[in-house]
Order: structure tokens, then sequence, then C-alpha cells
């Protein structure tokens, strides 16, 4: 399903030590953005009773069902450049993205994103 590289899975574990009442990682697809969906992440107490639970390295991930087929093989990194630092996707599932890199499109979508203010590409 998912894919953390070790460094995300570094900040995440921080962010769990930092945050007592979170007991994982929810990483979700919604509707939205400037290429047709978005990624969401947020700490969550517990799973939802529809989720999906994936423990990778410790980590426990929840992902709803909606958001898991566009979530398969997904790669989730954590970087730190001088541009700004913070979790970065790789979708093998995505046939474009919007120039900030925080939604993409799967060619399922309506292609009403090309007028977008953070510049969809291919």
């Amino acid at each position: 399903m998912l894919i953390l590289t070790e460094k995300a899975i570094d900040v995440v574990k921080n962010l769990l030590a930092e945050n007592p009442e979170a007991s994982g990682l929810r990483v979700a697809v919604t509707g939205g953005g400037c290429s047709g969906y978005q990624y969401g992440m947020g700490l969550e107490a517990e799973a939802g009773t529809e989720d999906t639970v994936v423990a990778i390295e410790g980590v426990p991930v929840y992902v709803d069902n909606a958001s898991a087929t566009l979530l398969s093989g997904v790669v989730i990194d954590y970087v730190d450049e001088l541009s700004g630092s913070g979790f970065r996707f790789e979708n093998p599932n995505a046939t474009g993205t919007c120039g900030c890199g925080s939604s993409f499109t799967t060619g399922d979508e309506a292609a009403a994103a090309s007028a977008s203010a953070c510049g969809h590409r291919s």
C-alpha cells in the first residue's frame, strides 16, 4: 500500500512521541486542490472503523477505504531543503501534479485544474 522512507518514519515517530494522545498517522486523499485530488496527513488518536491499518516500521498508518486505491504504491518522504521542509509524496498513480506538489490528477477528474494558480503540469 504505502511506503514511508526512513526519514519520514523518523519524523512521524518524533511527532507521535511529542503528542501522546495520538496513536498513529492518518494519510488520506480528498477531492480538491488545483489538480483534482489533494493529500492530507495528520496524527490521530485511533483508527476509524472503516480504516485499513498498516504498521510501517512500528508506525501505525490509518487509511480510509476511499483513499486506499489512490495511495497504492505511494512513497512518502520527508525533505529538508533550503526552499522548505515537509512531507513529499511520490505517486505512481498520478498522471499530473500541480506546481506546488500538494495535489495531483489520475486522469479520472475533469481538467478544470489547467487554470490553477500554482501551475498544473503533466
